[in-house]
């Protein structure tokens, strides 16, 4: 991996002082700093002179802001990447709007810094073939603002004041509400089933619908979410749209359907 070429844009010195001694000595990727701003019209003389591949930006700075500079830099002939380097969380959803890489909080830590380096330079590699680009729900967990691929994702599950989100490997406690998170799936052309008022599933986990007895003692109709082997309730109401939805799913293995015994 060639070595990445940087541009450290923030008003404070202390915090591109930071910057600089968490890039020291990074091997992956390698890092150079190439150079230092402290407000947005200084990067932007910077960058009209030289090229750099990424910039590690701050958000609020005297003049002109971060989230206008990144609009600005998509004018340039050959845009570098964008990493805001922030100590405010609340423009995240401006800055992925923007394109940005990657949204790190102050303080930073080393590892988060170097995921996101990470990320700038698997963009810079040319790819080896034309391929679509993966679709993300960006969701907020715990003060944390992530980019989930949609294919990870296989349900959502409305609990008291919060939504779990679960993949295969990980569980999401998200501040975002349900039904907020189904339009933003809606928009995305993802597929997926409310199967109850508290609940979406992503229609390539479905294995099977069955009528069943839970250890409370309720008896109703579930799916079964793979590869996860957990069932979740289907309602009354749903459960004509989600046998439809299973069996228009002509993509996927056909998901089993278990009567309830006569």
């Amino acid at each position: 991996m060639s070595t990445l070429r940087v541009l450290v844009v923030d008003d404070e010195p202390l915090a591109r002082l930071r910057l600089r001694s968490l890039l020291d000595g990074m091997d992956s990727p390698a890092v150079q700093v190439l150079g230092e701003a402290a407000d947005a019209d200084e990067a932007l003389r910077w960058l009209q002179q030289g090229s750099v591949d990424a910039l590690l930006l701050d958000i609020r700075m005297p003049g002109r802001s971060g989230l206008a500079l990144a609009e600005a830099l998509k004018a340039l002939p050959a845009p570098p990447a964008v990493v805001f380097v922030t100590a405010h969380a609340e423009h995240a959803l401006k800055a992925f709007d923007l394109e940005a890489v990657d949204y790190l909080t102050k303080p930073v830590r080393r590892d988060r810094l170097q995921a996101a380096l990470q990320r700038v330079a698997q963009r810079l590699q040319p790819a080896a073939a034309p391929a679509a680009a993966t679709p993300v729900l960006v969701v907020h967990d715990r003060g944390r603002v992530l980019r989930l691929p949609l294919d990870e994702v296989l349900y959502l599950k409305a609990e008291l004041k919060y939504v779990t989100l679960r993949t295969a490997g990980h569980s999401y406690v998200l501040d975002d509400a349900l039904a907020d998170l189904e339009q933003r799936l809606e928009a995305l052309g993802a597929g997926f089933i409310r199967v109850h008022r508290n609940a979406l599933v992503a229609r390539h986990a479905v294995r099977a619908l069955e009528y069943r007895s839970e250890e409370r003692g309720e008896e109703g109709w579930s799916v079964r979410v793979a590869p996860l082997d957990e069932w979740l309730m289907v309602s009354r109401r749903q459960l004509p749209a989600v046998r439809e939805a299973l069996v228009e799913t002509s993509t996927a293995p056909r998901a089993a359907v278990t009567p309830p015994d006569a």
